[in-house]
């Protein structure tokens, strides 16, 4: 390889690396091979000038095309997958404008918007737990059949990635014992990502999203808790809707409910076209007693259900994948 050959690469190279690159014009080796022209024997230095020229248009077209990297915001000059030191030293970021919020971010805030307008507060779920708060807390004993009904993942230290966001109850509960015992309430809502292990298809995942709610008081009464339900999806679907329940069992709450909304013309759904939102009920006397909270005193109500469920009826989603899928086609359509 000639010493221009060599110097090429050196170059090129180092445009990447310079915030003006047209400078690399002035770098010194380059000036260097001009002098080098009258040394040569007048035969060769046609085609020695030549090679210069050639490489300088080489190097001002790779310049041009580093200027405009550097001038674009939309491009990220920036391998993810490579060491530090082979990227450039000044990455460009994307900008915000360039992306959107995944759409069950977006309706997520909006359920937790609507419940703090409502008084409720808003926390956030674990991603990984352990066996009481996942079960014990919540009237589940050892060896209690309804344990198998949730395909948990464990650990191999025995903790467990929350198949509900339930796990929540015990300390939202002990968190808001003070209130209670001020005369005032507990009314919070706990949300995130749930696992369990269960095979994928269309209306299930491993991975998905849950919203719950507990609501304490020394007068709470089923009724309070299905106006709250109501209220809360005619908000959030911006229309009048019929509710039904139907009793489902569920070892936190006694009585336990099945909740179902009518579905609303507007996205489809014709009279007694039922569909099912979420369990619900009043917290049992255990739950109360496991957050040192006196059931005689005071009493509660609880729901829970899938976020995928609630945004799927909304947009008429029928595949549950698309979600976790990272499918463009898809999350432009909610851009």
């Amino acid at each position: 390889m000639t010493d221009i050959d060599t110097l090429r690469d050196t170059l090129l190279a180092r445009i990447q690396t310079l915030e003006t690159p047209h400078d690399i014009l002035k770098a010194s080796e380059f000036k260097a091979l001009y002098s080098v022209i009258p040394t040569l024997d007048p035969a060769e230095r046609g085609a020695y000038g030549k090679r210069i020229n050639q490489l300088k248009t080489e190097l001002e077209a790779a310049a041009s095309a580093r200027q405009e990297v550097l001038e674009d915001s939309s491009v990220m000059p920036l391998d993810i997958t490579a060491p530090w030191q082979l990227n450039s030293t000044t990455p460009l970021l994307l900008p915000t404008e360039q992306g959107t919020q995944h759409p069950l971010t977006r309706e997520l805030e909006e359920v937790i918007d609507i419940f703090t307008r409502m008084g409720f507060d808003a926390h956030e779920s674990r991603q990984i737990d352990d066996d009481w708060n996942m079960f014990g807390a919540l009237n589940f004993p050892e060896g209690h059949p309804a344990r198998d009904g949730y395909d948990t993942f464990r650990t191999e230290e025995g903790y467990i990635p929350p198949a509900h966001t339930s796990t929540m109850q015990n300390r939202v509960l002990k968190a808001g014992k003070a209130k209670l015992e001020s005369g005032s309430q507990i009314a919070s809502i706990s949300y995130g990502r749930v696992f369990r292990n269960e095979d994928v298809d269309a209306t299930h995942e491993h991975t998905f999203y849950q919203c719950e709610g507990v609501f304490v008081s020394d007068d709470a009464t089923l009724g309070q808790m299905l106006g709250t339900l109501r209220a809360f999806f005619e908000e959030y679907y911006g229309q009048k809707l019929k509710i039904k329940t139907q009793p489902g069992y569920f070892p936190f709450v006694e009585p336990g409910l099945e909740f179902a909304i009518e579905k609303p013309a507007a996205l489809g759904g014709k009279p007694g076209d039922w569909l099912e939102m979420l369990g619900c009920g009043m917290i049992h006397p255990n739950v109360l007693r496991a957050a040192d909270i006196d059931p005689d005193k005071y009493r509660g109500f609880a729901w829970g259900g899938g976020m995928e469920r609630l945004v799927m009826l909304k947009y008429g989603i029928e595949d549950l994948r698309h979600f976790e899928s990272g499918k463009l086609t898809f999350l432009r359509k909610f851009a």
